[in-house]
């Protein structure tokens, strides 16, 4: 009888489709694409940890002149607005170290309170200035997108405080999705730049009575990329809200600037910084996918700064003897920079005064 005739398993070679060319390419180039993706990710994973590692170890956080004598601002008083995070929180902390009295001015009292707590208990001492020489710390509710709030603060400001030695401009919205404030304004534009520019203006009498004073504008770098649209102030043509922070940051320079030359004389100066880019809350309207954030949240860590290194510039402009009577510049890392020329225009800088004071209902 002949042989039984058997049957090859499936798994065998002799049973295969041979690929065709086309399927052999496309596999290896997926291979590829993998493997350079792979190579990629670890590369740039690889190069955040080194960063972070020499971060880490070879740089301590800077401190002003390597370490402020204590009580170079004992008995001034700095006003300080979105005193209660970021930024903000981190001058108010060194500021009352260096023995100034602090008022906290922010939209949200119980957070700001909550703030202050935390404070007084780092600073070792309740109320009142402690062992230490640090200063006191004052809380006031302060809405800089509602006119309205501004004046109801200034007036309690003026009523209690006899003197004012440091005015820091320092709270700001960036990036959020088009709104209006109370008074209907575009909202960048009318917290960042038309709720300080109304403060500064009531408060500069009390400034001037108590001079030599100093008035400290926070901007950004960003706003290289702004321009100043006197057609559409209120962005309602059009509203990019990237471009739009960006001009609210480069009417803080004009601001800054046009009021240098309104304050000759006064013995009251005004300078205008950028901190850098730095890890705050300010950039909760910014979408970043969730797959992404670890790695986003290591490369901030890696590369951003801390909020106490970006406050570095407003801590050196708000108490340096080495800035007493300068005015209208522009600070980076506690040292002075150019500007790019729309932002040192003098009739646009004008114009924008002239218009602000309307908006804000200083002239009718």
């Amino acid at each position: 009888m002949p042989r039984a005739h058997r049957r090859l398993p499936q798994s065998s070679p002799r049973c295969r489709r041979a690929p065709e060319p086309h399927e052999v390419c496309g596999l290896a180039a997926r291979k590829a694409m993998a493997v350079a993706t792979t190579t990629a990710f670890l590369a740039a994973l690889g190069g955040v940890l080194w960063l972070a590692v020499r971060r880490l170890v070879g740089r301590g956080v800077p401190r002003l002149h390597g370490g402020a004598e204590p009580g170079l601002m004992r008995g001034k008083t700095v006003l300080i607005t979105g005193a209660n995070s970021g930024l903000g929180r981190a001058t108010a902390a060194e500021l009352l170290r260096l023995g100034a009295r602090v008022i906290m001015g922010c939209r949200d009292r119980a957070r700001a309170e909550e703030a202050a707590g935390q404070l007084r208990r780092e600073l070792g001492g309740p109320e009142e200035e402690d062992a230490a020489g640090a200063g006191q710390l004052v809380v006031k509710e302060l809405d800089l997108a509602s006119l309205r709030s501004v004046r109801a603060f200034c007036r309690e400001l003026l009523q209690e405080e006899p003197r004012l030695d440091v005015l820091i401009n320092n709270a700001g919205v960036f990036q959020c999705p088009y709104m209006k404030t109370e008074d209907g304004f575009e909202m960048q534009f009318g917290v960042n730049h038309l709720g300080h520019f109304l403060l500064t203006n009531l408060l500069l009498g009390l400034l001037k009575s108590s001079a030599p004073s100093r008035i400290v504008v926070v901007s950004s770098k960003l706003y290289k990329y702004g321009d100043i649209n006197f057609e559409d102030l209120n962005s309602e043509a059009s509203y990019n809200k990237s471009f739009c922070y960006s001009r609210s940051k480069l009417a803080n320079i004009l601001f800054t600037r046009e009021l240098a030359r309104r304050l000759e004389g006064t013995n009251v100066t005004v300078n205008v910084l950028h901190p850098g880019i730095v890890r705050t809350n300010l950039g909760r309207h910014i979408h970043i996918p969730l797959l992404a954030k670890p790695l986003f949240n290591l490369v901030s860590w890696a590369f951003f700064k801390t909020p106490l290194e970006g406050a570095q510039t407003s801590i050196y402009l708000a108490s340096s003897p080495e800035v007493e009577g300068v005015s209208g510049k522009y600070f980076g890392d506690c040292k002075e920079e150019e500007l790019l020329p729309k932002a040192m225009d003098e009739s646009v800088a004008r114009k924008l005064w002239d218009i602000s004071e309307v908006m804000v209902g200083i002239l009718k």
